[in-house]
């Protein structure tokens, strides 16, 4: 009897609430959620509808969790993720209206067909790299990439879905949170080590490539302490019947040290990716703001001639307002991009693209001639997240820069504990003669010159990781002390480093 009495009442909440859909079969459920299949009324358009439990997700105390997914999927438009169309509160659930994707799970895919041929391999594998750079130049990490969330269309084209572990990257924050499936981990994620976020996604870009090529797992063993010490090691075999540039890139992003390992954009360069590359996946993909800033005529006179009011509508597109009118419009201009025309509107010159800020090389400041004469660039940064932070960009091998910087923190009387090969937390006070006897042994307290810090202390941390191919950028964030002091001490370091 209850369960009838809550189907009925679900039934009258999706005729109220969902007025504008209508709504037909499970297509899965979870613990939290039940996925529903739909149409658009007005459009006749297919899409599935989240419908999560309010009081489910409370109890397993996840209401952050969904706040975020949903905020990341609303912020990602393109070809090869999954679109987000609306989202409708009740007082018991929250419907999410999103793009349906026929053809299910690429896992499933792999499963039936076996190991793929390398050009249907490489084709898939062109798609995944554009969404997850799309993801990246959004400030997306997505931390939990596997054929599982992989979706295929009606056209066997990519649609990445479950943003569930998703966050949002900010300048000098580093993650180290544990998260998605073991096998497809990066072997900093399941260490527990700080991550910047794109290099672990690209870890498991390259174990999926592995599985379509191959139709198993690199790493796989149903111990799990064995499972994480072979991907500590990196310990895999690579098949015989894989060409020569198939297994080069494969190698490339299955590198266990994260600074070593090839970034997005050496993928992007890499001669077995580059064949047969789609001309619009070949060229500059438009960041989200380019891309909603673009209004379609052609799909705003169709919703204009169902009743929407112009000008209400292009005011709500300009607002990014959520409406009738503005789901209407984008529903249609979902097929307004197919996959053979272009790049959402990719046509576009690269010069007049914008790019966020972590994708560009901004150089403030002088540069430093250091470790074998490369050129560092000193960017201050002020990150979103309010915390001061300094980077300094290097072109040297990883282990040379940390090197020279070790040798600057001694001159500096900075005492250091190791978190990582390129992680440390880093503290400096004014009391030499009371805190030295208390140091571990390769802790060295020194007289900072230069410095008045009388009965001050600053904690910071000190992070080194990969940017883009070959340059590395050394993060200096503030952890506690006065800033302006913190500030006259990145001066010296810079100073010093001058002449190392």
């Amino acid at each position: 009897m209850e369960k009838k009495g809550k189907s009925k009442y679900e039934e009258r909440s999706i005729e109220v609430f969902l007025k504008n859909y209508k709504v037909g079969k499970i297509l899965g459920v979870g613990s939290t959620a039940k996925v529903k299949a739909a149409i658009h009324k007005l459009t006749g358009h297919q899409v599935a509808i989240k419908i999560l439990n309010h009081h489910k997700i409370a109890k397993m105390g996840l209401e952050h969790k969904v706040r975020r997914e949903i905020k990341i999927m609303k912020l990602l438009k393109h070809p090869h993720i999954v679109q987000l169309y609306e989202v409708i509160e009740t007082p018991t659930d929250t419907y999410v209206v999103m793009e349906y994707v026929k053809c299910g799970e690429l896992f499933d895919y792999i499963v039936e067909k076996g190991r793929l041929k390398e050009d249907e391999a490489r084709r898939i594998f062109q798609q995944i790299i554009s969404g997850v750079e799309h993801c990246h130049r959004n400030m997306i990490v997505h931390r939990d990439l596997k054929p599982e969330n992989v979706l295929l269309d009606s056209n066997f084209n990519v649609k990445i879905a479950d943003f569930g572990f998703s966050s949002v990257m900010y300048d000098g924050h580093f993650f180290k949170t544990s998260c998605g499936s073991p096998n497809y981990a990066a072997p900093e994620v399941i260490s527990g080590k700080l991550y910047a976020g794109p290099e672990v996604d690209v870890w498991s870009c390259g174990v999926i490539l592995y599985a379509i090529l191959c139709g198993s797992l690199p790493f796989d063993n149903e111990n799990i302490h064995i499972l994480v010490q072979k991907i500590k090691n990196g310990v895999y075999k690579l098949p015989s019947y894989l060409s020569a540039e198939a297994s080069n890139l494969i190698s490339s992003m299955l590198v266990v040290d994260p600074l070593r390992r090839i970034s997005i954009t050496q993928i992007r360069q890499h001669p077995w990716f580059q064949s047969h590359l789609p001309r619009y996946l070949a060229v500059k993909p438009l960041s989200t703001i380019r891309q909603l800033e673009q209004i379609d005529e052609d799909v705003l006179q169709k919703v204009v001639m169902m009743g929407f009011s112009k000008n209400k509508l292009i005011e709500s597109l300009h607002s990014k307002s959520q409406n009738e009118g503005t789901v209407t419009y984008y529903l249609l201009l979902g097929n307004q991009f197919p996959i053979s025309n272009g790049y959402l509107g990719a046509e576009i010159q690269e010069s007049t693209v914008r790019e966020p800020k972590h994708m560009k090389n901004p150089i403030v400041g002088p540069k430093i001639p250091i470790m074998h004469n490369q050129a560092v660039a000193v960017t201050p940064q002020i990150p979103n997240n309010g915390k001061w932070a300094l980077g300094l960009q290097a072109k040297a091998h990883p282990r040379d820069i940390m090197m020279k910087v070790l040798k600057v923190l001694q001159e500096l009387n900075v005492c250091w504990k190791k978190i990582g090969d390129y992680n440390m937390k880093c503290k400096l006070t004014s009391d030499t003669s009371t805190h030295h006897q208390h140091m571990p042994n390769h802790s060295i307290m020194l007289e900072v010159n230069h410095l008045s810090i009388l009965q001050n202390v600053v904690k910071f941390e000190v992070q080194l990781y990969k940017v883009q191919e070959e340059r590395y950028l050394l993060d200096l964030q503030r952890i506690q002390g006065p800033q302006f002091l913190f500030l006259n001490l990145c001066a010296t370091f810079i100073s010093q480093l001058r002449v190392v």
